[in-house]
Formats: structure tokens, C-alpha cells, sequence
């Protein structure tokens, strides 16, 4: 899938991304790249990381928002407290030996909404589904969750943040992120008839529109839906979405979806003549480090995610042209 000189470049990373590098790319023995993931905890981002929990469990003072963030509408999205950080963690491929204690201590921390109880979640979707997969990552009481998000399934097969509101149409990025969740809980527990039905309406959402499109028009929703960077933090592209499909492909011994190939050969219409990819956006927003190079640089993440992608595709399927309105 990658030469030498590729995988050199790859490898010579943070522990974080290296360990996945080798097992998913390279085809390392576990006993190599699970020494490699041992690291994580010790070294780089994921110790800078666990060095900045505070003594409650928490990160910044904060459930999804910093202690001392001041609110306003032009103020972006700060990326430091604690679901932020227990996302980066787990996606990171930390040990939950290494936060031992934390998710008893986060029992007692509250969301900014209400002042619910953390491991309760609240009415945000993706919110919920964030605390669902990293409860089941650190053995917190977390099934009622599941439950939330099966009730609050649209009846267009979707998810939307906004449903308080009184949105009955479903979202990309609230289906995404709830498909997430729905798909840890199914992996960590072995539980898929529970949640198979949900997870069939959400797949069929995003299939049915190319990961992408306008059902009404066949249009591109959003513009940036091809722009390709890392971290994702809550915002929806073909990359990520791709990603969740690979997982799903795994988990339920299956090919990836035809539908999914005009999205597939966007990705790969990306790679440079070196076969990296490069980071096409960065989100604003207060971070304790960047884990990424800026806009227009060569992304190890990028090139990591698309790499593994196309290597379950092209196992599965013959390139495809590409015909999307882009």
C-alpha cells in the first residue's frame, strides 16, 4: 500500500499515530506495534495530555467547555476540557489503565447544560455519543446512553443536535457522531442486535447521499465536505465519514458500499505526487498543542486515515472514476 520512503516518513511520529501506522499499514507482529501503543501514555501527546488532568477528572475546569471560557458569539469552540481531551485520548489509543480513577471522579462533574451529571450525558447528540464511547473505554456506567440515542433516532434514519429545537430532519454530523457511539458500544460489548436497526437507518442516511450530497439536489451540502484535515474535533467530511465505514466494514465482516465511491475517489483524487496528503484545514479554537501541521503542509494524520481507507477499498472493490460536483 506504501513505500519505504512513505512509511519511514509515517513512522517517524509520535507514538500516537506510529503504533497504528504499523499495525494497519505496515502489517507489524502485535508484539511490535502493541509496544509501540504502551508508549502512548508515557510519551508525546498522550503524556503532555494525562499530565494536564486536574485532581477531579476533569480537563480545564470543564465537561465540554473550560472553566473560564467566556461566552460569545464570535469566540470559537476552545478544544481543552474534558470531552475534548478524553476523545483525543481514547482515538489516540491510550490505555484505560492510565487513567485510573478518572471516570469515578467524572460522576461527579456536570455538563454546562443544566448541570446533568456527566456519564448522563445531556440533549446533544454528539455530545451523548462522545461520552458513550469514552464511558464504554473507561468502564463507566454508560448504557443508558444507548438508549438515548435509539430513542432520538429521526424518522429519516439520522440524528440531529438541534432536535430540542424542533428539527425533524437529520444531520450529517449529528448521524455521523451518533454512528460512532452506536459503533464502539457494538464492538466494545459484542451487543449488535441491539443496536443493528439504528445503525442500519444511519448508514442508509449517509449511503443514500453519497456521504455527501443533497438528497433534493444531488449537490455537495457543504463545500468543505472534501476538504481533508485532522484532528476532526465535531466537523463532518468524506474523510472521517469514509473512516466510521471502514470500522462498520470490520466489525460486520462486510464490503464497503458502492455508494460510497464517488466520496472514496474524492480522497484519493487528493494524494500528492509523493503519496502524502496534505492538511487542508485546521479549526480555530484554543488547543493545549497542535497534534497536526498548519494548512497546505504534508498531514501524517491525513495520510495515515486515507491510506487505510483506500487499502480496505481497493481490497474490495476496482478504482472507480470519480463524478462528483466538487
Amino acid at each position: 500500500m506504501i513505500d519505504a520512503r512513505l512509511a519511514d516518513w509515517l513512522l517517524d511520529s509520535d507514538p500516537a499515530p506510529r503504533w497504528q501506522v504499523e499495525r494497519d499499514l505496515l502489517g507489524a507482529a502485535p508484539e511490535i506495534w502493541q509496544a509501540t501503543r504502551a508508549r502512548v501514555a508515557h510519551e508525546g501527546f498522550g503524556r503532555e495530555l494525562l499530565d494536564e488532568e486536574d485532581d477531579d477528572g476533569a480537563w480545564a475546569g470543564g465537561a465540554y467547555f473550560p472553566a473560564d471560557f467566556a461566552f460569545a458569539e464570535d469566540t470559537p469552540q476552545p478544544w481543552t476540557a474534558t470531552t475534548w481531551a478524553l476523545n483525543d485520548l481514547r482515538e489516540w489509543g491510550v490505555d484505560a489503565a492510565a487513567l485510573a480513577g478518572t471516570a469515578e471522579k467524572l460522576a461527579d462533574v456536570r455538563w454546562e447544560y443544566e448541570n446533568l451529571p456527566y456519564w448522563g450525558g445531556e440533549v446533544d447528540v454528539c455530545i451523548n455519543s462522545w461520552a458513550l464511547s469514552n464511558g464504554l473505554w473507561l468502564d463507566a456506567d454508560v448504557d443508558g446512553l444507548v438508549d438515548w440515542l435509539l430513542e432520538h433516532q429521526q424518522d429519516d434514519g439520522g440524528w440531529n443536535c438541534e432536535w430540542i429545537d424542533g428539527s425533524r430532519v437529520s444531520s450529517f454530523h449529528s448521524t455521523l457522531n451518533a454512528l460512532l457511539g452506536l459503533l464502539d458500544y457494538q464492538i466494545r460489548t459484542g451487543d449488535a442486535a441491539r443496536v443493528a436497526t439504528a445503525r442500519c437507518g444511519g448508514e442508509e442516511y449517509l449511503l443514500a447521499r453519497g456521504l455527501f450530497r443533497r438528497r433534493s439536489s444531488g449537490e455537495p451540502f457543504d463545500d468543505r465536505v472534501f476538504v481533508l484535515f485532522h484532528p476532526r474535533r465535531w466537523f463532518y467530511g468524506v474523510l472521517p465519514a469514509a473512516d466510521c465505514f471502514r470500522r462498520a466494514a470490520h466489525a460486520d465482516a462486510v464490503a464497503p458500499d458502492l455508494r460510497m465511491t464517488d466520496a472514496i475517489e474524492s480522497i484519493r483524487s487528493e494524494r500528492e505526487d509523493d503519496g502524502s496528503w496534505l492538511q487542508g484545514h485546521r479549526l480555530g479554537g484554543d488547543v493545549r498543542f497542535h497534534v497536526d501541521v498548519r494548512p497546505g503542509q504534508p498531514s501524517k494524520w491525513v495520510t495515515f486515515h486515507a491510506c487505510r481507507i483506500l487499502g480496505l477499498w481497493d481490497g474490495a472493490h476496482p478504482s472507480r472514476p470519480f463524478s462528483a460536483a466538487t
